[in-house]
């Protein structure tokens, strides 16, 4: 009982741990300002933290809660993703990067989206959401975003669109269901979906990963350069 009660604690600090982490790095990201437009986006950022530290510990501590009780957690997170309009600011943000690059000559097909942890579910739900053909789509540790239940009826095709997903078969945030999940939704979106679950790998990047997502940029990058 002391091992399993040693086990439980380590995964709960190590949760807490990564998520202080992600608030650093993320107050240093924002700028810093008054204006409404920055305020929003500071309660968007502060939401997503807390939805990633909630789903974790919900799914590595589920059997602390009655079915009621996860059903009731889940369903305050998603109230809270509306009031924040996570949705909205998720899209935008990612389109207007999206025209800019385009602008200058890069097009969606040679551009790829890519994230680790929070940043990874963010990139792998844009790309289900606004399915087209992009130059490849990069998961790492992450998965779509949403409670167990969520709706994946998602529009469009990726016509093709390379996608990796690479995470641990045993992290801390993200677990291996949701990955598989994950895959199976963006192939059925018509993705070119590669997924690999490292047995035992902490919450981090790896050098197969790397090599992979090395291989993804050299494809798309234009001949000669």
């Amino acid at each position: 009982m002391a091992d399993y009660e040693e086990r439980r604690d380590k995964r709960f600090h190590e949760a807490t741990i990564a998520t202080l982490n992600d608030i650093e790095q993320r107050l240093g990201m924002i700028e810093p300002a008054d204006d409404q437009v920055q305020s929003s986006l500071r309660y968007a950022a502060a939401y997503g933290i807390l939805r990633v530290y909630v789903e974790s510990l919900l799914a590595n501590f589920a059997e602390v809660f009655s079915e009621g009780q996860l059903a009731e957690i889940r369903i305050v997170l998603d109230q809270l993703r509306k009031l924040v309009r996570e949705d909205e600011y998720l899209d935008e943000a990612t389109r207007e990067k999206l025209d800019q690059l385009a602008q200058v000559g890069t097009p969606a097909e040679r551009t790829i989206l890519l994230g680790f942890s929070q940043g990874a579910c963010l990139a792998l739900e844009y790309t289900a959401r606004n399915a087209r053909r992009y130059g490849g789509t990069v998961g790492l540790s992450g998965g779509l975003i949403g409670p167990d239940g969520t709706p994946r009826d998602y529009p469009g095709s990726l016509a093709g669109t390379p996608v990796f997903l690479g995470c641990s078969d045993m992290d801390p945030h993200i677990p291996k269901e949701r990955v598989e999940q994950s895959a199976g939704v963006l192939r059925l979106l018509g993705g070119n979906v590669t997924m690999r679950l490292y047995p035992h790998m902490d919450h981090t990047v790896n050098q197969d990963e790397l090599n992979f997502v090395q291989g993804m940029i050299a494809s798309v990058l234009p001949i000669g350069n």
